[in-house]
């Protein structure tokens, strides 16, 4: 059964007027497995350093997952700038974080290639999306708030998936991904822009994420942030690890999907 998990607030504190909705794995599970994938690349690397060598797989691993998740959200590339202050940290010698970022593409792209033949091979699009997400953005549309999808993925690759998914006439305040100078991007700029294009308060403005960095940007400005923490493997039910990470960041709600929409919407929007 559907149930919303309170955090913090039961509702916004003000009638919304825009929302902000991260991508990767908060509406599309096109790219589901890239958190094993990240994983093993950053295991890969830290088990050849001097002191990688002695340490446990355990003590390896947790490593690993402290480092990604304080980079969860952004751009891909500021996971390898940490790995590379990790790497040097544990007596190795790095590469160049943009040669890890590579790597890491090589492993990912063919998963997502796959699932692209699929779609472009008569795939229904809801096969790879968030369950009840369709329903959920018609809802929102249908409420008069302006939708900005906006994602950590190069923008290139995000605008691909986005319509292969037949998403694109969703949102209406934009599409925003990364870029290839990191230092143009980032969620709290799409955040400020969102606010400032539309002279809103922090308050007016509802944030779908499944991880720490929309989360945290959209409560600090005084927005309502809904954490999405949906199982992409299981397609149904919640992610404890996100929870936890989605928590951290300060979500108002944690929810697994958008499977009653009904719910959402009753609790949302004050009669």
């Amino acid at each position: 059964m559907f149930s919303i998990e309170i955090i913090h607030c039961e509702r916004p504190v003000a009638q919304p007027k825009a929302v902000m909705l991260d991508f990767d794995g908060t509406i599309s599970v096109i790219r589901a497995g890239w958190h094993p994938v990240l994983i093993e690349l950053f295991l890969k690397h830290l088990r050849a350093t001097p002191q990688g060598k002695l340490l446990s797989e355990i003590e390896l691993e947790q490593i690993a997952k402290n480092n990604i998740e304080l980079n969860i959200g952004k751009q891909p590339i500021y996971q390898f700038y940490s790995l590379v202050q990790v790497i040097q940290k544990l007596g190795g010698i790095s590469s160049d974080a943009e040669d890890y970022l590579n790597e890491y593409y090589q492993s990912l792209f063919e998963i997502v290639r796959q699932r692209h033949e699929q779609l472009q091979n008569g795939l229904d699009p809801q096969e790879l999306l968030v369950s009840g997400t369709l329903v959920l953005l018609e809802m929102l549309r249908r409420r008069g708030l302006k939708l900005y999808l906006v994602s950590g993925t190069e923008e290139e690759f995000l605008r691909q998936d986005v319509q292969l998914l037949c998403l694109q006439d969703y949102f209406d305040g934009g599409i925003y991904g990364g870029q290839k100078d990191p230092a143009t991007f980032s969620k709290a700029m799409i955040v400020a822009k969102i606010l400032e294009e539309n002279n809103l308060t922090g308050a007016e403005l509802i944030g779908f994420g499944d991880g720490h960095t929309e989360t945290y940007e959209v409560k600090k400005v005084g927005g309502f942030a809904i954490g999405v923490a949906s199982n992409e493997t299981a397609r149904q039910g919640i992610d404890l690890w996100k929870r936890e990470q989605l928590i951290r960041a300060g979500a108002d709600w944690i929810i697994p999907d958008y499977t009653d929409v009904e719910q959402i919407e009753s609790k949302l929007f004050q009669k």
